[in-house]
């Protein structure tokens, strides 16, 4: 279990929480003023200088500091600079989305025999949330540190009828980095009304330091199937093996290895083969030229692998780089997309008296 002793900001100056021996800690910088609120950004830094910073304008990582093999540090993840480009359209670098993150066919669907229809936005469907989803949100913080690991974690309430969604949801999300090197993320949720649910983070990584584009990395899903979508990356509500197919990453493939026989690109829901609601491997991804190595790890029975096959050079990101199709990719632990209306998929209902409860780890190291 994890026991963080609390530590309050209080000014808008960069100031540590907590500092052990001069490397663990977590700061605070103003970021700007939506509107009458103030947001800030956070930095979560450990003894080996991985760094993160997070924002509370939608549980944002805008960025995350890691060492390749020659120790040389760059940020790994897609991102921006200033607040005003997450104010503006983008395709959800590094947020927290929900209620509901990835797709509902034609915005709606039906729960306890009652029909709910949803703010469209993605088509006929809507995508992550709605069009004010929880990465538009200003998230109330707390910062906390340990003897090992720092943390921030935000707190949101969505009510009643949010973007069609029914009850009044409580959400807690809290950002974990340790001296091991790993992210946990962990999510909790509770409802005064049946409503569904599914939380995520969308962070786009590019483990050559955004170099280059990601299709020399080798991928691992640890998923002996997915499940197949039609034209408008809505699920068919089939379980499809991934044996003998472009997506099959049991064994390590290059993303750009096959990814020309996928149309549009990778952008599916891999259907894990660990048990569901087990905490366990989900996917590990290499850079053999920077050495660096992700893992992941999470208690959701799918992630969505997905390849930038949208970015499409009109976005200017960290350090004035462009960031052209193919810039990163994502790894989102998730239910599967569409399951509010696929029954055979498992359930996303959350009732009042129950609580929702999700753990995914990022672990950061190199293969030297």
């Amino acid at each position: 279990m994890l026991v963080f002793i609390i530590f309050s900001c209080k000014n808008n100056r960069q100031e540590p929480v907590q500092q052990k021996n001069d490397s663990l800690s977590i700061t605070r910088v103003s970021w700007g003023r939506i509107g009458e609120q103030e947001v800030f950004l956070y930095t979560l830094t450990n003894k080996n200088a991985v760094k993160i910073d997070i924002t509370n304008f939608g549980g944002i990582i805008t960025s995350i500091y890691t060492k390749d093999k020659n120790d040389s540090l760059a940020n790994i993840a897609l991102g921006f600079d200033s607040l005003t480009n997450y104010i503006g359209e983008n395709p959800f670098f590094g947020a927290t989305v929900g209620r509901y993150a990835n797709r509902i066919g034609k915005a709606s669907f039906k729960l306890d025999g009652k029909a709910y229809k949803l703010n469209v936005n993605n088509g006929n469907n809507t995508l992550h949330g709605g069009t004010v989803g929880f990465n538009k949100k200003i998230w109330e913080a707390a910062d906390f540190a340990g003897n090992d690991s720092v943390a921030l974690q935000l707190s949101y309430t969505s009510p009643d009828m949010e973007e069609g969604y029914p009850g009044t949801l409580k959400s807690t999300v809290t950002f974990v980095l340790n001296d091991l090197d790993e992210l946990k993320i962990y999510y909790s949720a509770e409802t005064d009304k049946p409503t569904v649910i599914n939380l995520t983070n969308h962070s786009y990584f590019n483990l050559t330091g955004a170099k280059e584009n990601i299709l020399n990395h080798s991928v691992v899903i640890f998923a002996d199937s997915i499940t197949p979508v039609n034209n408008e990356l809505i699920p068919t509500g089939e379980i499809a093996p991934v044996k003998g197919t472009a997506f099959d990453f049991t064994t390590p493939h290059r993303i750009g290895e096959r990814i020309d026989k996928v149309e549009g690109g990778y952008d599916h829901n891999f259907v894990l083969s660990k048990s569901k609601g087990v905490f366990g491997a989900v996917a590990e991804v290499s850079d053999s030229v920077s050495g660096r190595l992700l893992q992941m790890y999470s208690s959701e029975p799918g992630v969505q692998f997905y390849t930038g096959n949208f970015l499409d050079s009109t976005l200017t990101g960290h350090n004035n780089t462009v960031y052209n199709k193919h810039w990163g990719f994502c790894l989102e632990a998730q239910h599967y997309p569409d399951s509010p209306n696929k029954p055979n998929f498992p359930s996303v209902v959350l009732k009042p008296g129950e609580k929702y409860y999700q753990l995914t780890v990022y672990k950061f190291s190199v293969k030297k």
